[in-house]
């Protein structure tokens, strides 16, 4: 029988650049990709080709040619994606699971910021994130356009005969994919021997967990918060200019606001100066579980130190993200670093509450805020 294609799309559990495009629209892209004869007699489209020249990491450069008579999985991710990081635990699994078995998961590492490009700064996530399957850097969006891909993450698994035959967009069908994965390697051997589908990781991903509608990502550079209206000040963005900001003090759910001297650049907002008061900081009203920010210091070398207020005080015991620390007097910071994603709150309930980041030094860039919402009955 015909064999379709499956868009599986859930509420905010992905990163978007640009607009939906529907399932026929998703083919009618992958198709316009390659050769119109690259077509399978079921209207499969065929995987577009991985170009020459790409840097790879953990394997020498691979081809769709060379991999033909293996299940490919093409995974769209990125470093700093709190969506992307939260797939991981199933990739490495299916990895071990199925590579001796003819699986090969390609992680495709798309660049959403300028500092993601750095070859360095994504060898030492994959490192950090236990990824050792193959990764192919993209940092010109080659095999993205190529896939007319929108999204973080995205996978695209492919047969054997090199066509893609399904894909997922966000997080979640972890057992949908697995699946899949297992039948593309039973069509090359049908006898093969095969474990259980992995039992969900984390009980958010069970049957039953609540995933609640929560603040939407905010961008805080003026390139995409200008285009969403994110920035709650009065005096607006200043693009590429140092501005000193008055924060109105009633803060609305979604937007951010700044007060102090800051500096608004395409993809970020910069602190600019020393002070011994706590003058220069960002605001937002949110609802969500966790909270998490991606993050950099100007200057590598002098990390940035960053404090935390939640609701007016120091974070509480329970609330704390994972990479917030407690200071002597118990004031709640974080020690900006390195450019990545920094878990700030991680609440013991779903609600609404005010979150402060205060800075006394230059050098600080904050690009967004991200949130999270599923948490166990009970």
């Amino acid at each position: 029988s015909r064999r379709t294609l499956f868009l599986l799309l859930g509420p905010a559990i992905l990163c978007v650049l640009g607009a939906v495009m529907p399932r026929n629209g998703r083919v009618a892209a992958l198709s316009r990709s390659v050769e119109q004869e690259a077509i399978s007699p079921e209207g499969f489209p065929r995987a577009p080709e991985l170009p020459a020249g790409s840097e790879w990491l953990n394997s020498p450069p691979l081809t769709m040619r060379q991999l033909r008579g293996r299940v490919v999985l093409i995974d769209f991710w990125e470093y700093t994606c709190i969506n992307c990081i939260r797939t991981f635990p199933y990739l490495k699994a299916w990895h071990e699971r199925y590579k001796d078995h003819g699986l090969v998961i390609i992680g495709v590492h798309t660049p959403e910021f300028q500092f993601a490009r750095v070859r360095n700064h994504v060898e030492e996530a994959a490192k950090r994130f236990g990824l050792t399957y193959p990764l192919v850097l993209d940092s010109d969006y080659q095999i993205w356009n190529a896939y007319g891909n929108r999204f973080w993450p995205a996978k695209y698994l492919i047969d054997a005969r090199g066509y893609v035959r399904y894909f997922h967009f966000g997080e979640g069908a972890y057992g949908e994919t697995e699946r899949r994965i297992q039948a593309l390697l039973r069509e090359i051997k049908p006898t093969l021997e095969l474990p259980p589908l992995l039992e969900p990781v984390r009980g958010t991903d069970r049957p039953g967990a609540r995933c609640y509608p929560v603040t939407p990502e905010l961008y805080l550079g003026y390139e995409r918060g200008s285009l969403q209206g994110q920035l709650g000040n009065r005096e607006g963005f200043r693009p590429n200019r140092v501005a000193t900001f008055r924060d109105p003090g009633r803060h609305r759910d979604g937007l951010y606001y700044l007060n102090g001297v800051w500096k608004n650049e395409r993809e970020a907002v910069v602190s600019t100066r020393t002070t011994t008061r706590e003058e220069d900081w960002i605001a937002i009203a949110y609802h969500a579980l966790e909270v998490n920010i991606v993050a950099r210091p100007e200057n590598p070398r002098r990390p940035v130190r960053v404090w935390v207020q939640q609701d007016g005080k120091p974070v509480a015991e329970g609330d704390r993200g994972d990479d917030l620390k407690v200071a002597a007097d118990g004031r709640t910071y974080l020690l900006i670093d390195r450019p990545r994603m920094y878990q700030v709150i991680k609440n013991a309930r779903f609600g609404h509450h005010r979150l402060k980041l205060i800075v006394q030094e230059p050098g600080l860039r904050v690009y967004t805020f991200t949130f999270v919402s599923c948490e166990i009955p009970g």
